[in-house]
């Protein structure tokens, strides 16, 4: 984590205008991404005429205001793996190299986002063989900032160092790697993740606090931004107490361990703070030509399902509208399974990351959206399950159906449509998209657990009904009324298409 001092913040906010500067996505290797106006941005004199040329075409804008800054817009290009220069000429002249024209994807979220290639299953093999010219990545550092910055310290690089490779998501590489494969043209990565992140700190500050849907998280972060010279006293006592056992524990010679407490000041430099990364890391990009975002995020509000409800579809529609790009694709991973197993249906107040995937599962009513479902993919005992080729696969998948065009490619899992309960028995159909329903590991269905109007849960058996219904049912309960799925942190569940795509959670007892 990267906090940077108020100097260095106002420097990346305001550009110092002495020569021309470009920002840094406009750096060499970078991919433009295909079939999109070409929008250029950086800072001179002001007053200055600025000129861009690319490929064949130019055009030319004024540097204006008191940073200079100035913007201006080059025709689409079709998708190109022929090596291209940029000039830009201003008060001085500056050239991009090894530009390559293709699909541009932004790799954003939280940890699981972040977890790179080094880390992942299999990753040695990759690494051993991994030459792929024509994908470039581009990694951010993590900077909070609640003022909106214009820049960043980075550069994109060509994924033919393992070394790059190795540091990268490997999420975001995977996906990279699938599309560049199947499309057969470059492709642009960017990791924007930052472990422990909460959705909120990726909305711009304004436009979360105007939404009294997050009443609960504006009042709390606005009491620890309104009580910070109380918080600092408090602090200096705890510090004062730190080094003085840190002090005595030396002196004798004794090992001592524990790490000096954190200042209030820690937090409103936090990667959960509303608005932090959107100023920081986000806003440096809005207005790069992307394809389209995949988003790997949820776990740091997993203890708020209900609000992450209406603030994901939010912060989505808000970034498309920042983006001033229409709706463009924005594809995420579900929740992996985690924590301890239940033995018995789990009451929804111990299966709130199961609460955070139906917030998720709703969010689908947006357009050009898609879900990777993995709840068959975690491991119960680390948050950070290490086989990320599955979950790109998932991810591509929709990119390859939805985004490409790839028709014939199953990319949704199963999803509950409908159920009926008679005879003892509840039968749920589900929505295969052009698939099937089928079990893995063993024939008969698990993960279902159904109730009567009393809602005393039991696990049901269950059994496939030709293509698209499963039946359930339980002895100990005669008149079943509800019905859930793969309702926990943890489920024990089977249900699937041939795809191996496994069906979505759920549960009717809303």
């Amino acid at each position: 984590m990267k906090i940077l001092t108020p100097l260095l913040l106002t420097a990346l906010a305001l550009p110092a205008a002495a020569e021309l500067k470009l920002s840094k996505l406009f750096s060499d290797h970078m991919v433009i991404q295909r079939d999109l106006p070409i929008r250029i941005w950086g800072w001179d004199h002001a007053g200055q005429t600025v000129t861009a040329s690319f490929s064949g075409s130019s055009a030319s804008t004024t540097a204006t205001g008191e940073n200079g800054r100035w913007e201006l817009t080059l025709p689409a290009r079709p998708a190109s793996a022929e090596p291209a220069t940029l000039t830009i000429s201003g008060s001085s002249e500056t050239s991009v190299n090894d530009i390559l024209v293709g699909e541009v994807w932004l790799c954003s979220g939280q940890s699981n986002m972040r977890f790179p290639m080094a880390k992942s299953t299999g990753a040695d093999l990759d690494l051993l063989v991994e030459n792929h010219p024509a994908i470039r990545l581009l990694k951010l550092p993590n900077v909070a900032s609640q003022q909106p910055l214009d820049d960043f310290n980075a550069s994109w690089t060509p994924a033919t160092d393992t070394t790059a490779i190795a540091d990268f998501s490997a999420v975001g590489y995977y996906y990279g790697r699938i599309l560049e494969e199947n499309l057969g043209v470059p492709v642009g990565l960017i990791d924007n993740s930052w472990g422990g992140s909460a959705a909120e700190a990726w909305l711009r500050r304004d436009v979360f606090d105007a939404d009294p849907r997050n009443s609960e998280q504006i009042d709390y972060w606005r009491k620890i931004e309104t009580t910070i010279p109380q918080r600092e006293a408090a602090h200096q006592k705890r510090l004062a107490s730190f080094h003085a056992e840190k002090q005595a524990a030396e002196q004798a010679g004794k090992r001592f361990t524990r790490k000096a407490p954190k200042g209030p000041q820690a937090m409103l430099n936090s990667q959960r703070r509303p608005g932090n990364l959107y100023g920081g890391m986000l806003r440096p990009l809005i207005g790069y030509g992307i394809r389209g975002v995949i988003w790997y995020q949820g776990e740091a509000n997993s203890s708020r399902a209900g609000n992450y409800a209406t603030l994901f579809p939010s912060m989505i529609n808000h970034w498309r509208a920042e983006w001033n790009q229409g709706d463009f694709p924005f594809y995420w991973a579900q929740l992996a399974d985690y924590q301890a197993e239940s033995p018995q249906p789990p009451a929804l107040q111990d299966a709130k990351w199961a609460a955070l995937r139906d917030a998720q599962t709703a969010t689908l009513s947006l357009p050009h959206t898609g879900q990777a479902v993995i709840i068959t993919s975690g491991e119960a005992n680390d948050i950070h399950p290490t086989d990320k080729l599955t979950v790109a696969r998932r991810l591509a998948r929709h990119a390859l159906n939805k985004t490409y065009g790839f028709d014939q490619l199953v990319c949704e899992s199963p999803r509950y449509q409908s159920h009926k309960a008679e005879n003892g028995k509840i039968t749920v159909t589900f929505e295969t998209f052009g698939s099937k329903l089928d079990t893995a590991d063993v024939h008969h269905v698990v993960g279902f657990a159904i109730a009567g109007d009393d809602l005393n849960w039991k696990w049901a058996k269950g059994k496939l009904k030709g293509k698209n219904q499963v039946e359930v049912s339980n002895p100990d309960i005669p008149n079943p009324v509800h019905v859930r799925y793969a309702w926990a942190n943890n489920p024990v569940c089977n249900l699937q298409n041939p795809e191996g795509l496994p069906a979505t959670p759920f549960r009717t007892d809303k």
